[in-house]
């Protein structure tokens, strides 16, 4: 006996398993690289608004005032506080999705049978399988009987393959018939096998679509871009003027450390740096709102993406449809035929063909399609003949790649025994033995349902008495009764979707594995375009160019293999697209990756595919795309009015921090009012802004322009005339109490007052760029309610509790200058409101987009 014959015996010793997974490692996939807790405090100490704040504190120090040193460093704690909480909470509630207990397998080893964890199943390892296994690493097959296999997580196919055992290993991709060769991550079906290990981990299937993954650059989230360059362009502009302001200061006034400070606010009020911090409010804001329709934001800032979508690249299988097989279609000798969900009842001539197509399955299926099977006859039968008690199965005849039937031999006591079988229709009609006449007829029923996208098998019956049973089922007397028509469900909100999606401007396209045929009835289902479909040979015919111009009009790809669906979407990229693409399948990652938006199933999707992607379906619903794309353009319109609303706050703030300077009168405003101002109140009532509801045409609009800027100059107009006239108002009231006299506390405190109620009234304005404020009222927002009344309550206790009024430096108002800095926010509210209607066309044009299409 040989040393390999030995092996197929007895297994990898105990010792040399071990010796080969410390040299080639565990049987499992590479985590993605994720930021660590360090990194996160890097990226946060590099923002200038940071450094600004420990400045000031280091300056506080300096003077002894210990007070306001750790208020200002309290804000800096409270930055890097928001940036870590939003990076880490997405990646704890997909951690949450994961499986953490690694999946057993049966191996042999020492020549016995052992349970392991799949990570430990080495190169050479013989594992066991059976019916509901799933396969822990890529193998050859050594010995298999009647085996199936599900690889839809690798192909993307619903049916099942059957496997054959070979002594030689042959060239292969997942997804083919009568092959040696089980794939890691496969689903066994049917039959049982003893295979070979040849490849685990990174070197299997599942594995070098994980390794291409790292090769695939993620698309850069543009608002932080944009953000980041307008802070950028900012922080330049105010050191320059902040550096001017310290070194005039400190020659005509003196006092170098007050020169500082006083640098240091004129900094802080010209930084825009509530950008960032606002965005990642309303990231965060937006993953948990739309996490509420069933869908997790791995990467916030997908949820920009989202709204300028403007094509969605869809799976069928699992995504458009339910992945599971049920009964479509019953089709008699006769050609009178049954849809299945039209029919209320089971009429008695399809009982006979109905009963044996059970029967012809196994008693506890694996396989989708007779799982389908039982279901059907169990919905439609009386209860003892669907669950045919009074049957023993005694004999079992495998699918052979000869002859394409199954057959299953059912006995009783008292009458001859009741012989089943299901198969390929050419399968069917050879058992059967018919004539060219009656294959001719089958031919055509068959294509007929073919072209109906349905999966077509026939059924024969015969009896036999005795217990003396044929080395063949060729050998009974078959007798056809039929054809039964499989399909795969589409999800019932699925055309509701596409035609919101249609509404939208968003081009749906589907993207499978299966046949143009199955793909062309799904999408017809669905609403979709199917005139034209581009398979996967016809493809490859195609240069990166022509298939760029070609993927502009088609909407259905079938017999796509995983390489060529990363190629559609590039494609799609390269002709200009914002691509969203959903998937399940460890077949779809690379192309998750790859596309702008990348989209997973959480409850049948793998790993690896929500691992790609950015955006993880947690029910598995296509319909949640549409309402987490809603949600996204809904959060887009809402950080406009919030950035705008902060472009425009900065400029009354930045004004009063220059004014005294300019003048040659007190300064009125410390860094710790500035940073009062910019990281409490303007985030705070940023959040009013995100909790707005979407406007009444916001899935009626073409997807924006992908290169469409943030700031458009319209928005830069409308929100320095509203910083110019709150800065107006708010000056005013300054320079005419320092003219009268009034205490410089008095006078901080009146003009602080005075700027907070106009902050408030550009809130109110800015709640809606298209309608009046009349109209935005009628939309209930209790956050913005809840925050006016918060201000009012710190305002009151600023000057109304001494250890806040001795920190902010606050005098006492009165009744009348309390009249004052309402009178201050309503005209400042009154004023916009009338101007609005001038800037709202060009508002319109440049804010929201066109209409629909």
């Amino acid at each position: 006996m040989t040393d390999n014959d030995q092996r197929a015996l007895t297994g990898l010793s105990e010792s040399y398993a071990q010796a080969r997974l410390r040299s080639e490692g565990f049987n499992e996939l590479p985590r993605p690289d994720q930021r660590t807790f360090s990194r996160i405090i890097v990226d946060v100490l590099r923002e200038p608004m940071l450094a600004l704040l420990i400045s000031g504190g280091s300056v506080y120090l300096l003077l002894g005032d210990v007070k306001e040193a750790l208020i200002l460093i309290g804000f800096a704690l409270l930055s890097v506080g928001i940036t870590v909480l939003q990076e880490t909470r997405t990646e704890h509630v997909l951690e949450a999705l994961r499986d953490l207990t690694s999946p057993r397998a049966l191996v042999i080893r020492d020549g016995e049978r052992r349970r392991i964890a799949g990570r430990e199943v080495a190169r050479d390892d013989l594992i066991v399988l059976a019916e509901g296994d799933r396969v822990p690493a890529d193998a050859l097959l050594m010995q298999a009987h009647d085996l199936q296999a599900d690889e839809s997580l690798l192909t993307g196919e619903t049916v099942p393959v059957r496997k054959i055992a070979r002594e030689a290993p042959v060239a292969a991709r997942p997804g083919g018939d009568d092959l040696p060769v089980v794939y890691s991550g496969s689903l066994i079906v049917r039959g049982d096998a003893v295979a070979r290990v040849t490849a685990t981990g990174p070197r299997s299937e599942i594995g070098q679509i994980g390794v291409a993954l790292h090769g695939l650059e993620r698309e850069p989230p543009r608002l932080q871009a944009q953000t980041a360059r307008l802070v950028q362009l900012s922080a330049l502009g105010g050191a320059v003027v902040s550096i001017a302001a310290v070194v005039l200061y400190g020659i005509f006034r003196g006092g170098w450390l007050d020169a500082v400070l006083a640098g240091i606010a004129i900094g802080m009020s010209m930084l825009p740096e509530e950008f960032p911090v606002v965005l990642t409010v309303f990231m965060a804001m937006g993953a948990w709102r739309i996490s509420r329709a069933n869908v997790l934001t791995r990467r916030a800032a997908a949820i920009e993406t989202l709204g300028s979508a403007t094509v969605l690249c869809t799976d069928k299988t699992g995504t458009l449809t339910e992945n599971r097989m049920s009964l479509a279609e019953l089709r008699l000798p006769n050609d009178d035929a049954l849809l299945a969900k039209t029919s209320s009842a089971l009429p008695q001539q399809f009982h006979e063909l109905v009963v044996h197509a059970r029967l012809a399955s196994t008693p506890e299926p694996f396989d989708p399609m007779e799982k389908a099977f039982h279901s059907f006859a169990h919905a439609t039968l009386g209860a003892s003949e669907a669950s045919g008690s009074e049957l023993k199965l005694v004999r079992s005849y495998g699918l052979r790649p000869d002859l394409l039937a199954m057959t299953q031999v059912w006995q009783t006591t008292d009458r001859p025994a009741v012989v089943a079988a299901k198969g390929a229709p050419e399968a069917i009609a050879d058992l059967c033995k018919l004539n060219a006449a009656e294959r001719s007829r089958l031919r055509q029923s068959v294509e007929q349902m073919a072209g109906e996208g349905l999966r077509v098998l026939g059924v024969a019956r015969a009896s036999r008495s005795g217990d003396d049973w044929p080395a063949s089922q060729r050998d009974f007397q078959f007798s056809y009764l039929g054809l039964v028509g499989l399909a795969d469900p589409l999800r019932a909100g699925v055309p509701d979707a596409v035609r919101e999606c249609r509404t939208a401007g968003i081009r749906v396209v589907m993207i499978t594995g299966d046949y143009p045929a199955t793909a062309g009835a799904i999408a017809r289902q669905a609403g979709l375009d199917a005139s034209t479909i581009l398979t996967g040979d016809a493809l490859k015919q195609l240069g990166d160019v022509e298939l760029a111009r070609s993927a502009r009009d088609i909407n259905v790809f079938a017999r796509v293999m995983p390489e060529q669906k990363l190629r559609i979407v590039q494609a799609l990229k390269a002709a200009g697209e914002i691509v969203a693409m959903t998937g399940d399948g460890v077949n779809d990652a690379p192309s998750l990756k790859a596309a702008h938006i990348g989209v997973a199933m959480g409850g049948r999707g793998t790993d690896v595919a929500r691992e790609a992607a950015s955006i993880v379906l947690l029910n598995d619903d296509f319909g949640s795309i549409v309402t987490a794309i809603r949600l996204g353009r809904r959060i887009y319109d809402n950080l406009r009015k919030a950035m705008g609303f902060i472009f425009a706050v900065h400029v009354p703030i930045a004004g009063l921090a220059l004014l005294p300077l300019i003048l040659d009168l007190p300064i009125i405003f410390a860094p710790i009012h500035i940073a009062f101002l910019e990281l409490i109140i303007d985030p705070v009532c940023s959040l009013a802004f995100e909790a707005e509801t979407d406007e009444a045409d916001i899935m009626k609009r073409s997807p924006r322009p992908p290169n469409e800027p943030l700031f458009s100059w319209p928005l830069i107009g409308w929100s320095v005339l509203q910083g110019m006239l709150a800065f107006a108002v708010t000056g005013t009231i300054f320079l005419w109490c320092s003219w009268r006299g009034m205490p410089d506390d008095e006078v901080r405190a009146l003009t602080f007052f005075s700027l907070v109620t106009s902050i408030v009234g550009l809130i109110l304005v800015s709640r809606s760029f298209s309608t009046s404020l009349v109209t935005a009222v009628r939309r209930p927002n209790p956050t913005l309610a809840w925050i006016i009344a918060g201000v009012t309550i710190i305002l009151g206790l600023s000057v109304l509790w001494p250890p806040a009024s001795e920190l902010f430096r606050f005098g006492p108002l009165h009744a009348d200058d309390l009249g004052v800095t309402l009178s201050a926010g309503l005209g400042v509210l009154v004023a916009l409101e009338v101007l609005k209607p001038l800037w709202r066309a060009q508002l319109r044009r440049h804010v929201t987009p066109p209409g629909p299409v």
